[in-house]
């Protein structure tokens, strides 16, 4: 017969539920104890109050890994659970005191990480107790990260109108054309868009932004689109046109020092650049903590500024 609510929580201790995450995070109890200055034993000694609390086993070794059980796997959704809520309670607190602090998981798709530095500088300045994270992702792994809830923040540009997400668009994305120096292109005072796409096109993979953006003009223009080469990051995309692989569409950010020494040449092509806005998204069933609220604040106050800014680093 299960315990009542009353003698679980008499026999279960904080420090139960902590260690117990410990080795749930790293299999390991002697690697538990490291990270929580115990010994291994003192570590097995908790786990094992908590196992006969409980009346059930949270591990077992099958051989010398172990392993968590059925139990320890319920066990682990509910701690992670708590230590959630003790989390956001530490964040509402720190709010009603007119402090905001806590961490703010922001992820970036690729292009975005050469925006979000420039958004961080201040705002880290404002807001001493926050600790911020950033993980740079393709827009694949960026909306399904979205989907799963799995982050705060995501700054990415094109978000798709089917899904159920907030927005705050912030600053325009310009996609330029560009070649190498001393392409033949750059021999044409205006180059017809179908000329360009036929001279060796390189893009980024099928669903990343400027892949999509570029798809978009095309489909507008009526323009065949075949590239010749796919690559995984922007700057994969640079260093090919600068070998002299083909030519790209590319977000002028990502080549500002190319494009300043003459390396890289933009292109004169009717209906570029290519103007699209970065944005702050989020779920919209999500419910801001006090560090995500203050950061779209924080990028709503000062668009303007980011405008002059950008502006002054494109000209």
């Amino acid at each position: 017969m299960p315990l009542s609510i009353q003698k679980l929580a008499n026999r279960l201790t904080f420090r139960q539920l902590q260690v117990f995450k410990a080795v749930y995070d790293l299999k390991s109890y002697s690697k538990a104890g490291d990270l929580l200055g115990l010994t291994q034993p003192a570590v097995s000694s908790q786990v094992r109050h908590l196992e006969q609390a409980l009346g059930m086993p949270m591990f077992e070794y099958v051989g010398r890994k172990l392993y968590c059980t059925a139990a320890g796997e319920e066990m682990a959704a509910c701690v992670r659970s708590v230590f959630h809520e003790l989390a956001d309670m530490q964040n509402r607190l720190a709010a009603l005191e007119g402090r905001v602090a806590g961490d703010l998981k922001l992820v970036a798709v690729s292009t975005a990480q050469y925006v979000v530095p420039y958004l961080l500088r201040s705002f880290l300045q404002l807001n001493l107790q926050v600790n911020v994270s950033v993980a740079v992702v393709n827009r694949a792994t960026a909306l399904q990260r979205l989907n799963d809830n799995s982050d705060d923040l995501v700054i990415m540009g094109m978000v798709p109108p089917d899904r159920p997400l907030t927005s705050l668009p912030f600053l325009d994305n310009e996609l330029v054309p560009i070649v190498p120096a001393g392409h033949p292109l750059l021999e044409q005072e205006v180059v017809a868009p179908q000329d360009f796409l036929n001279s060796q096109l390189l893009t980024r993979e099928t669903g990343s932004g400027s892949r999509l953006a570029l798809e978009v003009y095309c489909q507008q223009h009526r323009l065949k689109m075949e590239p010749t080469m796919e690559l995984g990051s922007n700057d994969a995309v640079k260093h090919a046109v600068l070998a002299g692989l083909g030519v790209a569409v590319v977000p002028k950010l990502s080549v500002l020092s190319e494009l300043a020494l003459g390396s890289l040449q933009a292109l004169n092509i009717t209906g570029f650049p290519l103007r699209r806005s970065w944005c702050v998204v989020y779920p919209q069933a999500r419910h801001p903590t006090p560090a995500m609220q203050a950061f779209i604040d924080y990028i709503q106050q000062n668009i303007a500024q980011f405008e002059r800014l950008f502006r002054r680093m494109g000209s």
